[in-house]
């Protein structure tokens, strides 16, 4: 139940979580280890995970079950990601993947699907498996699904800003549009955004800021843990449907009248 399957990936944790912003690796690995995380993404444009010397992110993991996701971060096109991924895979070995590709740059952050798909299309016949950051559009979900991405991550909100999920409807609309997992990412702010993400049908929860810049990172991940694990319980269990009136929690025929 708590299972993740990505491909021939099996996670054990339903949270995967960001390497960004940290003050240091440690608190980067006491953070994540805090959310029981099994998945840490990491920008091998900005982290060093392939140069064995200099100080190195992997070494500090070493010895834990989390696996490493790199992402194409701060690419623009298609070729750069394409590019970046098999220099990775050949430096590191590591063929699980978080592909984006950025469209805006200055203000929204927002992905240019487009190019996404393009890169999505070579990197599935590549080898990768394939997770694809994406707007919340189903039609655009079913694109990438159809180009080889192994799960589908449409944002909340935009990067960085907490503001949760802003479009309820169309998460629920991707997860309908697609068979492969689906991972609610970037904008969550809180343990409560992730529940709702999970309770609308994510498969699983990408974080990063909310984590690594709370007043407390460690209380902070270990409070997504357990949203994560509350909101898939929740979603699995079938909510009431919602009614605009009151009704009686208890039955009211055989009442005893006074």
């Amino acid at each position: 139940m708590h299972t993740l399957q990505i491909g021939k990936y099996t996670l054990g944790s339903r949270l995967i979580v960001g390497s960004g912003k940290y003050d240091s690796f440690e608190t980067t690995k006491a953070a994540t280890l805090a959310s029981g995380s099994e998945l840490i993404t990491v920008a091998v444009r900005r982290l060093n995970i392939t140069n064995p010397n200099e100080p190195n992110l992997r070494d500090t993991f070493a010895g834990t079950n989390v696996k490493f996701l790199p992402n194409s971060a701060g690419c623009t096109t298609a070729e750069e990601a394409i590019t970046l991924f098999r220099l990775t895979r050949e430096a590191t070995g590591i063929d699980l993947i978080k592909l984006e590709v950025i469209g805006d740059t200055q203000k929204t952050l927002y992905p240019d699907v487009l190019e996404t798909i393009k890169a999505c299309e070579v990197l599935a016949k590549d080898g990768f498996t394939i997770m694809a950051y994406t707007s919340d559009d189903p039609i655009m979900a079913r694109r990438l699904e159809d180009a080889g991405a192994h799960a589908i991550m449409p944002l909340a909100a935009p990067i960085g800003s907490g503001l949760g999920v802003q479009n309820r409807y169309n998460i629920v609309f991707v997860r309908e549009a697609v068979k492969v997992p689906i991972i609610v990412d970037a904008g969550i702010g809180c343990a409560s955004d992730a529940a709702v993400a999970m309770e609308l049908g994510a498969d699983g929860v990408l974080t990063n800021t909310a984590i690594a810049q709370a007043q407390n990172p460690m209380m902070m991940a270990e409070a997504m843990k357990n949203a994560v694990i509350a909101g898939r319980l929740s979603y699995l269990a079938g909510r009431i449907p919602k009614r605009p009136y009151a009704t009686a929690s208890s039955p009211v025929d055989g009442m005893i009248q006074f």
